[in-house]
């Protein structure tokens, strides 16, 4: 059989094998991803199991209470509610001032299984969307990896974000907040980004700008989005990478996404107005100038490029300055210069800290600490530096949007806290790709050097997959050498000649991958260790899932020798006001429990987290500031009947008011001067003891809190302070204590009644004035000349 048989013979085979090992390879790849789900959903169900199925955390709370709103009225209904319950007597526009995506995902689905007779309840709706969300997050960073790096890539990250514990935080099963879909909706807008980077396909265009509209519905953190890609494209003109695949990756997405994200109601105008989208459009305008440049380029001669060039150029320098001017016309008219509170935040981690205390006293807003990275990516945090490496080797467009997505989140997940959740499925993608090119690495070694294998066998699916190519090529090379033989002679010879060089070409490949083969016993070593590293981040992972983030905050357990003892307060406090006090009553506390007071108590709020309105949460904090009488003439004049203040002196529930006080002061003293930070410090130091200052011992926060504390043990220990309290016996004289829950951790007081409190004193004066007027009167009398 002659040379030209023989592999046109072999190409069947090598076609049929690599046929069947695709075939293979993506039913597994299904398989694995089916149980990568599977994990995704079931870690996150500890919190369900250990106690209940119950909404978590404060935020939770409102977009629970707001789905129960849409599920019963409707969609026009929703977006018209003026809530009158909240922010009281301002009330709040809920359609307008709300990211919808998640409540419209919630009751979608609760409204697709009541259509398919499944009657499940509104909450447990709630209490499952996060776990579901992210196996579909899993999924996407499959498809997000294996565009960048291929499948083995893409499982290993999509496995490493099912259990990532920084993820899990915010997506344990009653975790009912925004990031639980805005995750999923970050990384599969990424992917498609990715992929018509790739294809050049115009529809995955339109998706990615479908893809974006819903995560600008879901999560205020789209303008991480829509500055990250901006930058990759700048990235890719400027290092020569321009090309028409990528006009259409980001064209589309700016015209089309900012057009959908306007329709978004709290968005509205803010996407054209804003200084978070302003880079957006002068990377476009930059894009379209090189597009231009191009074209020209491709149409005429050197000579006259030049010159159309130095036109082209000189325009489009023009009309970018044209566009900054009316940008810094814009952004100098602001007093924050275009950039919301937040977003300077980020760009300047001390501005919140200078000018916005209201963001700066949330926790989740402060800087993350060493051992916080170790907690919530855990080994990610040292693999990420090798698959930083890895993208290099070599790089694309897909590897360096990768290598630009790590390094933008670091910086950002260094400056928040709450960010760690944006860096997490970066190091995954990055430590995935680690992971696989390591494992690759040691495997081929292992299989290079293992006795028994004949040189034939030693040719991995990579090279399978080539020499399947190249049989091809050269079947089809050889039917056209065998048409034209008898007109071209020459072209046999020279056919066989290059079959002769490609052949040692062949071995010469195999030679080189042998020669960076590492040692045996290594490559068993480092894969047994990779194996150990996996193993221990599993373990964290579960324990993380099980024990630091399945726990609600509304219910709250404690470990000691005789059991586990479980605090219920919240929910006892609540319930009291629910069924103690009327539908119309006021209830005032700090901002962090408005939304919980108005899901679960029902009960009209002054402040709540939204936090829009500073002044009126300062005067919360002035009232919590003050001496007794005053605060209660702040409150009288807010309509309120009833205070909630938290309190964990007596179990050591560190969360408290008193901890959070300083915030009330210095929020109170950004808007009203006479509250001064200061004069609640003794030496520069915050105490509560019987060296606290004067001011401290007699504001309305230290009295409705120790509050007839010393009652509890006879000396009014503080046992989150670890210290007795200064003033241990004092009265309430405008404010009446009405509940305090078991564990003392929620105290609720009453506001005195003015009648009450003013009747003495009009008596008083009425009798002094009827004693004077009397006396002046007998006075009169005597002197009188006529009697």
């Amino acid at each position: 059989m002659s040379a030209p048989e023989a592999s046109s013979a072999a190409v069947p085979t090598l076609m049929t094998n690599n046929t069947l090992r695709n075939a293979f390879g993506g039913v597994l790849s299904f398989f694995i991803l089916l149980l990568i789900a599977v994990l995704a959903f079931s870690i996150r169900l500890f919190s369900v199991i250990k106690y209940e199925s119950v909404i978590h955390e404060f935020d939770p709370y409102f977009n629970y209470r707001v789905t129960q709103f849409l599920t019963k009225n409707g969609i026009y209904e929703f977006w018209n509610w003026f809530d009158d319950r909240t922010w009281y007597p301002l009330g709040r526009v809920i359609g307008g001032t709300v990211y919808p995506g998640l409540t419209l995902t919630a009751g979608t689905i609760w409204w697709l299984l009541n259509s398919l007779n499944i009657p499940l309840s509104v909450e447990t709706v709630c209490v499952f969307t996060a776990p579901i969300f992210s196996a579909f997050a899993s999924w996407a960073t499959y498809l997000l990896t294996k565009e960048v790096k291929g499948a083995g890539a893409g499982l290993t990250a999509a496995v490493l974000l099912a259990m990532v514990p920084s993820y899990i935080s915010r997506s344990v099963a009653g975790s009912y907040d925004n990031e639980a879909v805005a995750i999923f909706a970050l990384i599969f807008t990424f992917y498609l980004y990715i992929k018509t980077l790739n294809t050049g396909s115009l529809f995955y265009a339109t998706l990615n700008s479908i893809a974006y509209f819903y995560m600008v519905c879901s999560w205020g953190g789209y303008t991480f989005i829509i500055n990250l890609i901006p930058m990759h494209v700048l990235l890719c003109i400027v290092t020569g990478r321009y090309s028409s695949r990528l006009y259409i990756a980001y064209a589309p997405l700016v015209v089309l996404g900012t057009l959908l994200a306007a329709l978004v109601p709290v968005v509205g105008f803010n996407a054209v107005m804003t200084s978070e989208h302003f880079a957006s459009f002068l990377v476009f305008i930059i894009i379209h100038v090189v597009a231009l440049v191009y074209y020209i380029k491709g149409i005429l001669s050197p000579k006259m490029f030049k010159v159309a060039v130095t036109l082209v150029i000189s325009a489009g320098l023009a009309v970018c300055c044209a566009v900054i001017a009316v940008l810094i016309a814009l952004v100098a008219s602001s007093p924050t210069k275009g950039w919301s509170g937040r977003s300077l935040s980020l760009l300047d981690p001390t501005y919140a800290s200078k000018y916005i205390p209201i963001i700066a006293s949330v926790s989740e807003h402060q800087p993350p600490t060493w051992p916080s990275y170790f907690m919530d990516i855990n080994v990610l945090a040292f693999l990420v530096p090798a698959g930083i490496i890895a993208c290099f080797l070599p790089l694309s467009d897909a590897s360096s949007f990768v290598v630009l997505y790590i390094a933008t989140s670091v910086y950002f997940s260094g400056v928040m806290v709450r960010l760690m959740l944006v860096l997490a499925p970066a190091a995954c993608i990055t430590s995935g790709i680690a992971l696989s090119q390591a494992f690759d690495v040691f495997t081929r070694s292992i299989k290079f050097q293992l006795p028994g294998l004949s040189s034939n066998t030693e040719v991995d699916a990579g090279e399978t997959s080539s020499a399947t190519k190249e049989a091809q090529n050269d079947a089809v090379k050889t039917e056209k050498a065998e048409e034209t033989s008898k007109d071209r002679p020459s072209r046999k010879s020279k056919k066989k000649e290059r079959e002769h060089v490609e052949k040692p070409s062949t071995k010469t490949k195999a030679e080189k991958k042998r020669l960076l083969a590492l040692p045996l016993e290594a490559s068993v070593i480092s894969l047994l260790l990779l194996v150990f590293l996996g193993a221990f981040y599993v373990v964290h992972c579960v324990w993380a899932a099980a024990e630091a983030y399945s726990a609600p905050s509304i219910v709250l357990t404690s470990h000691s020798h005789d059991g586990l003892h479980v605090f219920d307060d919240f929910r006892e406090a609540y319930a009291w006001l629910r069924h103690n006090t009327d539908v119309d009553d006021k209830v005032a506390s700090w901002w962090d429990y408005g939304y919980q007071t108005t899901a679960m108590a029902n009960r009209t709020v002054i402040v709540d987290n939204n936090t829009w309105n500073n002044t009126h949460i300062a005067t919360v904090g002035t009232a919590m500031s003050s001496p007794e009488k005053a605060a209660w003439e702040i409150f009288h004049s807010l309509d309120v009947k009833y205070v909630l203040v938290v309190f964990g002196g007596l179990v050591g529930y560190p969360s408290d008011d008193i901890n959070k006080f300083l915030w009330m002061v210095r929020i109170g003293g950004g808007v009203f001067p006479h509250i001064k930070e200061p004069d609640y410090l003794r030496d520069g130091q915050y105490r509560i003891d019987s060296q606290a200052t004067p001011t401290m011992l007699n504001c309305l926060m230290y009295k409705l809190s120790y509050y007839r504390f010393v009652e509890t043990d006879g000396k009014g220990f503080d046992r989150v302070r670890r210290t007795e309290i200064g003033k241990k016996y004092f009265k309430l004289t405008h404010f009446e204590e009405v509940f305090t829950t078991h564990h003392w951790m929620v105290r609720i007081y009453k506001l005195k009644p003015q009648k009450n409190r003013i009747r003495g004193k009009t008596k008083k004066s009425k009798s002094k004035t009827s004693s004077t007027s009397s006396s002046k009167r007998s006075g009169t009398r005597k002197k009188n000349p006529w009697h």
